[in-house]
């Protein structure tokens, strides 16, 4: 993206990534759809429960992205909602890494990288399944080369309502969650680690509040699932 800029243009982008680098350890970007995003009171994202989980962890950390909650949440040991977070309704793969560049421009690099669901609305809209790889690919090839330290924690996907998840669905969502698991080892390297989260064994319907997006106590289950591996990798 940078070929062809003029000198003032790529100092502009360098100054830009200085002003968005802040003090904090463990900058964290939670990145996907609408199961990031949220749309409280229809549905939850796990990143309010999350949230609080790391505040009773003690840990010092930032959610960053370009969006902004647009949902209320109570104050938790006297702080304020992180409303930072990168998780936009419908967003496929694609849209995904298409956009990745010009948002790491505005917020900087992260330090670890929640991918949420990653080609679940591929899957849903039924775009081709190779696509959806080769864009998976592309994000943590980018993520890695803008941070070279980066940790990336890769979901497994959680299904969607019983009645809603068809032989055919069950079927790809079966084999995007053992994709992931080798997209994960094969992109691991000595400086970055990229770790599947399984985000499917003991998932029910109980935790979902429509098809495919989570109620309160969904997102919960979720967060809880990020939390087990975040405290292993946190600064």
């Amino acid at each position: 993206m940078l070929l062809g800029c003029q000198s003032d243009e790529l100092d502009q982008w360098n100054n830009a990534i200085e002003e968005n680098t802040n003090d904090i350890p463990n900058k964290i970007m939670p990145l996907g759809a609408s199961r990031v995003q949220g749309l409280t009171p229809w549905f939850e994202s796990y990143r309010y429960a999350l949230w609080k989980d790391l505040i009773d962890g003690g840990w010092d950390f930032d959610y960053i992205g370009t969006e902004t909650e647009t949902g209320s949440y109570p104050n938790y040991e006297g702080l304020s909602f992180d409303p930072d977070h990168q998780g936009k309704m419908s967003w496929t793969s694609e849209q995904i890494f298409e956009e990745l560049e010009s948002i790491l421009h505005e917020t900087g690099y992260p330090d670890i990288v929640l991918f949420s669901s990653p080609g679940g609305n591929d899957i849903l809209d039924g775009l081709p399944y190779e696509n959806v790889i080769e864009n998976i690919n592309g994000v943590i090839d980018l993520l890695q080369d803008r941070n070279p330290d980066i940790v990336i924690l890769i979901e497994q996907l959680a299904p969607g309502k019983t009645s809603f998840m068809t032989p055919e669905l069950t079927a790809i969502f079966d084999q995007a969650v053992l994709d992931v698991e080798t997209i994960a080892k094969d992109q691991t390297d000595e400086s970055s680690k990229v770790i599947p989260v399984n985000m499917f064994d003991g998932f029910t319907d109980r935790y979902l509040s429509d098809d495919i997006h989570y109620n309160e106590q969904g997102a919960e289950f979720i967060a809880q699932r990020y939390y087990e591996v975040l405290e292993t990798v946190l600064e």
